[in-house]
């Protein structure tokens, strides 16, 4: 019994001691605990619980507006809600999900996209799962409230594009900031920022962008507002006013009418762009919110191209347009004489080769003023022949071709204009002789923009004086490049491209009575006759059709451009496009100065008894058509050479 009393007495000293080791580590653990939770982590625990408390709310700044010259709006904003997830709790955002997913009409892939797009960001940072939403969206939000506290409304401004696709590739489109664009900001743009991706939205981004704002707002428990703690208000972006005359730009879209190719209107003497139409264009609309990934790769697979801007993308060659240049070239060098003539039998022999004419059956005895009229390719051969391909690259260069026009929007191209020195470069080869016949008519290896040939047609009736094309309105100083022509050179080219309208020329078929209407035809093979037989038949191998022109005869005031891809001939396809739209700027023209007489009348006061007043006469005769020479008659039907 002793020994039993013993053992029974050892066993639960045993057991006491180990419970008293275990209450002595749990209290240490617990100090350990309280220490590191205290003093340690103190500020990011802190942090955390003010997040709780405090929620920042984005401000977005609405982007400025683009204005038309006389101050209509063109691109605007409309207010709308963005959906914004707050990540801060993982746990509660992983078991929430999937009721996210159902109540804003996503798929958890989609959200999980949105999710792993932003892993970058700060976790207490909000970000944007769904750009747009829908009435349902935010009925969604609001009655979740207690339930999904992670949920957000943002109100933005979206931008507002009008009439679809109407001035797209002038405006550009917005969308989201890439990763390389906000690396390459230098901390200025932020992921979730919306920027300018083409056009003038790109161009001025940084004027139509504004700064955003900021709301610090006290939350409960369930993640409503219960106060405000401060508000750093947005500062909208600044508006742009534009060159571009809404009506002119109305006009334009309408001449084209649906057709591929592009219109370019400039006031010659100031650069300023009046209207710029390229087709097919895409709508910014849709890139306004968040384009699709179908969208956005049928666009880029579209083999018509509707992301080019044609205006200033489109390298092609210029056809008989160029024979301008060439006249030019012909009366500056001198190595022709002015009273050159050439007789065309419709074809002609050069280097072995026989080069044809347009017309047939020849165009006779031509001397440089009926060459431009009737647009005679063999009188152009010859002068080629004798220029040589250096000194023809010399004026073209010099005219404004081959280079950028330095108009303020981005990815212009350059065009191209050959010589031996380029040739030896590019493909290490010879220079051959046969080469220049094609591009003393604007073929072969020389291509141009629509819009380097309106600056450079335009440059050339002003007497040599190039402006530097703009779309913004500035009252700064516009650059611009003299190339001064002899006086003799601007009068016989301008002579000859009003005969090519108003002497029964190539564009006989869009005079304009009473407007001194100037302009040169053009059409342009896309490829060689041969190449076109063995191709077969084919509405993408019909020639390009060109026509530049412009009004008045001297000292220009506005010129167009126009290039109507696959339009076979520049006379029918490209030049009424012209005469409409030259026909609308003077139409304006005569409203304006008929409205501007009416309110001048008005404040006339006419002494009783004394007659009409001496000035309304000088008025009226003003206005007389016949004394006018700006007021647009109907069109004439005259027929003529379809070229």
């Amino acid at each position: 019994m002793p020994i039993s009393f013993q053992n029974d007495k050892r066993i639960p000293q045993g057991r006491l001691a180990i419970a008293s080791y275990v209450v002595v580590g749990m209290i240490a653990l617990l100090l350990l605990g309280f220490w590191k939770l205290q003093i340690i982590d103190s500020d990011r625990y802190a942090q955390m619980a003010e997040r709780n408390r405090v929620r920042s709310i984005p401000i977005i700044a609405p982007r400025g507006s683009m204005l038309d010259r006389e101050g209509r709006v063109l691109v605007d904003n409309y207010p709308s809600f963005s959906v914004l997830l707050l990540r801060d709790d993982p746990a509660e955002l992983e078991r929430l999900l999937p009721q996210i997913a159902d109540g804003l009409s996503m798929t958890l892939d989609d959200v999980h996209q949105e999710i792993d797009a932003a892993k970058a960001m700060p976790k207490f940072q909000p970000i944007v799962i769904k750009p747009e939403a829908s009435p349902s969206d935010i009925a969604f939000i609001e009655s979740h409230r207690a339930d999904i506290p992670i949920l957000e409304m943002l109100m933005v401004h979206r931008r507002r594009y009008p009439r679809d696709s109407f001035l797209a590739h002038v405006s550009g489109y917005v969308g989201e900031v890439s990763a390389e664009q906000v690396e390459d900001s230098d901390s200025k743009l932020r992921p979730g920022d919306i920027v300018g991706k083409t056009g003038l939205e790109r161009q001025y981004n940084d004027t139509l962008m504004g700064t955003d704002g900021l709301r610090r707002v006290i939350v409960n428990s369930i993640g409503r507002e219960v106060g405000r703690l401060e508000q750093q208000d947005a500062i909208s972006g600044k508006p742009i006013k534009l060159t571009i005359d809404y009506d002119l730009q109305v006009a334009a879209e309408a001449a084209l009418n649906g057709r591929k190719g592009a219109v370019v209107v400039l006031n010659p003497r100031t650069g300023e762009v009046l209207a710029m139409v390229s087709r097919p264009a895409y709508n910014p609309n849709d890139f306004a919110i968040r384009i699709s990934r179908d969208q956005w790769a049928q666009l880029n697979e579209d083999p018509d191209r509707p992301l080019l801007n044609r205006a200033i993308q489109a390298q092609l060659a210029p056809g008989s347009v160029f024979k301008i240049i060439m006249a030019t070239a012909m009366l500056e060098s001198k190595v022709i004489p002015e009273n050159f003539t050439v007789f065309c039998p419709g074809q002609a022999s050069f280097y072995g080769r026989t080069f044809h004419c347009w017309e047939k059956k020849g165009h006779g005895t031509v001397g440089l003023h009926n060459a431009i009229v009737h647009s005679c390719d063999v009188f152009f051969y010859n002068v080629g022949k004798a220029l040589g391909i250096d000194r023809i690259s010399y004026y073209a260069m010099q005219l404004g071709l081959g280079h950028r026009t330095g108009i303020d929007l981005p990815s212009e191209e350059t065009g191209m204009m050959p010589s031996e020195q380029w040739k030896e470069r590019v493909f290490h080869e010879k220079w051959y002789a046969g080469e220049t016949i094609s591009v003393a008519i604007g073929q072969g290896s020389v291509t141009t923009t629509p819009l380097q040939l309106a600056r450079t047609i335009g440059g050339i009736a002003m007497g040599g004086i190039f402006k530097q094309p703009h779309l913004l309105m500035t009252n700064q100083p516009v650059p611009e490049v003299d190339f001064p022509l002899l006086e003799n050179t601007t009068e016989q080219v301008t002579q000859g491209m009003y005969g090519v309208v108003n002497e029964g020329g190539t564009a006989g078929l869009v005079k304009l009575q009473g407007v001194e209407f100037c302009g040169k035809t053009g059409s342009a093979q896309v490829i060689s006759n041969e190449g076109k037989q063995r191709a077969g038949r084919s509405s993408d191998l019909n020639d390009n059709a060109w026509f530049v022109g412009y009004a008045p005869r001297r000292n220009p005031e506005i010129i167009v451009s126009v290039l109507v891809q696959g339009g076979q001939h520049g006379a029918s396809a490209a030049a009424p496009v012209a005469r409409d739209i030259i026909k609308a700027y003077y139409d304006k023209k005569t409203a304006q100065r008929i409205q501007n007489y009416t309110v001048n009348y008005q404040r006339i006061e006419i002494p009783p008894d004394h007659g009409p007043h001496p000035g309304l006469a000088q008025a009226h005769a003003h206005l007389d058509p016949k004394q006018d020479a700006n007021v647009t008659q109907p069109v004439s039907t005259r027929t003529n050479l379809n070229r």
